[in-house]
């Protein structure tokens, strides 16, 4: 029982994606990489890398984005600079400023927010891939942000 030397192997853990599961980057909170996730995330806090979602982003009014979002709905009341595939709505809210090259399906922008870039709309848009992208989907390993000696 207790001194059995057995091997016993357990079974790995299988992750399963709960419906109502949320992740929640708080204020003060600083995340460079990236950050895939089957379920919604909320960031309050500060993120230079690429974000993979399978569902929605929502980046608060104190939150930073810098860099890659693909992601299935986002909402934006903070801050984002660099690109943002979204396959179903994005909406800007009244706090959102984006520096970005957006692509979505449907685009809802609220009196007072500020968008500079480019937009690309529709349906076959919205499942076109970025253009950083390779040809399955994946996002390149080198950081879009990380700048290239001259």
């Amino acid at each position: 029982m207790f001194g059995n030397n057995k091997d016993t192997k357990k079974p790995p853990i299988a992750v399963v994606p709960t419906s109502n599961a949320h992740n929640s980057l708080v204020k003060g909170t600083v995340v460079e990489g990236e950050i895939q996730s089957q379920s919604d995330i909320r960031i309050d806090g500060f993120v230079r890398g690429t974000i993979l979602c399978k569902a929605k982003v929502v980046i608060g009014p104190s939150g930073v984005v810098e860099g890659t979002i693909t992601c299935a709905n986002a909402v934006i009341e903070g801050t984002l600079d660099g690109q943002i595939t979204v396959a179903e709505t994005l909406k800007l809210e009244k706090t959102a400023k984006v520096t970005a090259e957006l692509t979505t399906n449907k685009f809802i922008v609220a009196p007072g927010a500020i968008f500079n870039g480019t937009c690309k709309m529709g349906q076959a848009a919205a499942n076109a891939p970025l253009s950083k992208k390779d040809g399955r989907g994946k996002l390149p390993k080198k950081s879009p942000l990380k700048k290239e000696a001259s």
